[in-house]
């Protein structure tokens, strides 16, 4: 119960500080600055992702996730065709699905689901806003995942185009 409750309160820290606030324009703060990322920043961004989304499986009691490159692949091709397309959706340009995306890049696994996200915001404010809302939720916390990607594309206005997923 301890572990549990521990888990919980560190989840609840991490989303809490590193969120970003909103602007009445929907970019962070004061809608004058823009969450930029870096190429650099991408292993960062996306272990701080898993651990968030790890402790948050913890206090369900569910088992953790680990990245997989496969999806995180079909994630990072998913989120440019977004940003193209100027739409959040889950089928490609082509009509693809994310189970059709997943297999192009090798992931022999079973796609459980899919989230995407159009926003400025980081990939923390992103992830609590999942969080929020029960079907997006399901996907992150679908007791039979064990792999998790996380991708996006920064336009140079600064909008994310988000895309996780996870399989088995």
């Amino acid at each position: 119960m301890v572990r549990i409750f521990l888990a919980l309160c560190a989840t609840m820290m991490i989303l809490a500080s590193c969120g970003a606030g909103g602007g009445t324009d929907g970019r962070p703060g004061d809608g004058t600055s823009v969450f930029r990322i870096k190429a650099s920043d991408e292993a960062k961004i996306q272990f701080r992702y898993l651990d968030a989304v790890n402790a948050v499986r913890a206090s369900k009691n569910l088992a953790e996730l680990e990245l997989s490159a496969e999806l995180i692949a079909a994630a990072k091709a998913h989120s440019f065709d977004m940003s193209r397309q100027n739409r959040p959706w889950h089928f490609g340009s082509d009509g693809s699905s994310p189970i059709e995306r997943a297999a192009r890049v090798g992931f022999t696994g079973r796609v459980l689901g899919e989230n995407i996200s159009e926003t400025f915001e980081d990939d923390l404010a992103t992830l609590q806003a999942w969080l929020a809302d029960s079907t997006t939720r399901d996907v992150l916390l679908d007791p039979d995942a064990r792999r998790l990607g996380l991708s996006w594309f920064q336009q140079k206005s600064g909008k994310i185009w988000w895309t996780t997923l996870t399989g088995t």
